[in-house]
């Protein structure tokens, strides 16, 4: 009993630090929102994520600062870690179902793409997906039309196809895509890619939240894969 109460006691000051600092920050910066909160191992210091990036603030509002916090003693990388989670709960939210897949035949693991469809290294990825589907790879793709309207009105196109791979396959390929309407998430797309800090393409978030900006040759990407595979059975046992 006594346990129980001292544990409801700490959540409730947590809970209370946690609204205190969400009032000040509304306060300082009235313009942006927050999209994620936690408490730091540090006295009074939060984890804030604004607009996809991380930074770090006192509960008071003084002090402010971005970039890594780690831990020298565990090597543990607190903002890489909130990233990693960001990633995962944003494309988690978009929805495989809202996503172009190409699927192997046996998946041992899954990327998901944020792609323009004319980027030169957009399509270099694209023409080793014989590589991925072969390396049991998933690739996902979320679009990103960075080329002004011709671009996003491309993508459409391309997601209100009959056969939507077909369709990715030949706009890579430099092919003609016939202009089509219909309902579609591409403003989704381009939301989540905001939201993530995504300001090139191509973009490659790992099934653990990490992130790869530019081009990987599929050799290089399937090894780092296995080994992150590994690396987390190892761990697990």
């Amino acid at each position: 009993m006594l346990l129980a109460l001292s544990l409801g006691a700490t959540m409730s000051v947590f809970a209370d630090d946690m609204e205190e600092f969400k009032k000040v920050f509304a306060e300082r910066f009235p313009k942006f929102t927050l999209t994620h909160v936690e408490k730091t191992p540090i006295d009074d210091v939060f984890l804030a994520v604004v607009s996809g990036q991380v930074i770090y603030m006192t509960k008071d509002g003084r002090y402010m600062f971005d970039g890594n916090l780690v831990d020298l003693k565990s090597r543990k990388n607190y903002t890489d870690e909130a990233m990693a989670g960001i990633r995962l709960q944003e494309l988690n939210t978009l929805g495989e179902d809202n996503m172009i897949v190409y699927t192997p035949k046996k998946v041992k693991h899954t990327i998901t793409v944020i792609t323009d469809v004319d980027c030169p290294y957009c399509r270099k990825l694209h023409d080793e997906m014989d590589g991925y589907m072969a390396s049991g790879i998933k690739v996902r793709y979320v679009f990103m039309p960075l080329k002004g309207h011709a671009d996003y009105t491309k993508t459409v196109s391309i997601w209100c196809s009959d056969d939507q791979n077909e369709a990715l396959d030949m706009a890579k390929a430099g092919a003609e895509i016939e202009p089509k309407k219909c309902d579609n998430p591409i403003d989704e797309h381009l939301a989540v890619a905001r939201n993530l800090g995504v300001n090139g393409t191509p973009a490659i978030i790992l099934q653990n939240g990490q992130l790869l900006a530019g081009y990987v040759p599929v050799a290089k990407l399937a090894a780092e894969l296995d080994r992150l595979q590994l690396s987390a059975a190892t761990k697990m046992h």
